[in-house]
């Protein structure tokens, strides 16, 4: 069952590339007590990921962060490292945005939200969507219906729900 408005956020423990190498990181920890965003997509130096996705986000971390929002975070179903080097190469970690992976794909598979599409040689990814979680409660839920689209999930379109 795919994770819905009113839902809260699964357990699951994500990895960021830290100063000193990979690290853990609790969802429940991130989210308690704060207004967060979280999207996901299907994969890390991808079309349509990387060229409108992360972009939108980019754009709007002032109007989320006017908005009340704490953290907007990134969440694919990759490495830490290679997250860290994504977010180095589309300019995402110097614009404040939080890079996670999913590397197990425990979160993604959780919310209901994991795909496969062999022909392209995607195995076990995160569906494109965007949601926005106050204390880990999700309020605002927005998933694309294909993943080389990003309308609905982008950082436009998070801005205009919140």
């Amino acid at each position: 069952m795919t994770i819905a408005v009113g839902d809260t956020l699964p357990e699951a423990t994500l990895m960021r590339l830290g100063e000193k190498g990979p690290e853990p990181v609790e969802l429940s920890a991130l989210t308690s007590g704060r207004k967060v965003v979280i999207f996901g997509l299907p994969g890390a130096f991808t079309g349509t990921c990387t060229t409108a996705h992360v972009p939108s986000f980019i754009r709007n971390m002032d109007a989320l962060k006017n908005k009340g929002v704490d953290e907007v975070v990134c969440v694919s179903v990759n490495d830490p490292f290679v997250m860290g080097a994504w977010g180095a190469s589309t300019g995402a970690n110097d614009a404040g945005i939080t890079m996670l992976g999913d590397a197990e794909c425990k979160l993604t598979e959780a919310m209901g939200l994991r795909f496969d599409a062999p022909p392209v040689g995607l195995i076990a990814r995160s569906k494109r969507y965007a949601l926005m979680a106050d204390n880990g409660v999700v309020k605002v839920f927005q998933a694309e219906e294909n993943p080389g689209v990003c309308d609905m999930s982008g950082g436009e379109a998070m801005v205009e729900a919140i």
